[in-house]
């Protein structure tokens, strides 16, 4: 953990950057979550984020209302910032994803809002 800054974690995932990265690479965002690592600018963040609140609210009326293992189920389909990429999710999944990111958005907007007024 000494060669990263956390930003933001919960029990699904983690987001960080990397200390040893140059300066014009700083801007990015490494995001851990099951066992993917994506590589993100704050604009792809608030892109992926879209595509994790489309995920949510057209997933929920997707669940199969009988089915024993809904929950865990991965039918969802999240596309990412990489067009050529889409993630098979669960609903959970999705809503822990969701967390990640937008936790992940407000502590970066929070440390860039305290920066602007020189408090560390």
């Amino acid at each position: 953990m000494n060669d990263i800054n956390p930003i933001y974690q919960n029990d699904f995932g983690i987001a960080f950057q990397w200390k040893r990265d140059k300066p014009h690479e700083s801007n990015k965002v490494q995001v851990i979550f099951r066992d993917i690592g994506l590589l993100l600018t704050t604009s792809e963040l608030r892109y992926f984020s879209k595509c994790i609140a489309h995920t949510i609210e057209n997933g929920k009326g997707n669940l199969c209302g009988d089915c024993k293992s809904k929950e865990s189920c991965r039918s969802l389909l999240l596309n990412s910032p990489a067009h050529q990429i889409t993630f098979a999710v669960s609903y959970q999944e999705a809503i822990e994803i969701r967390d990640l990111i937008n936790g992940t958005m407000f502590r970066l907007e929070l440390d860039s809002f305290f920066g602007e007024l020189g408090i560390e």
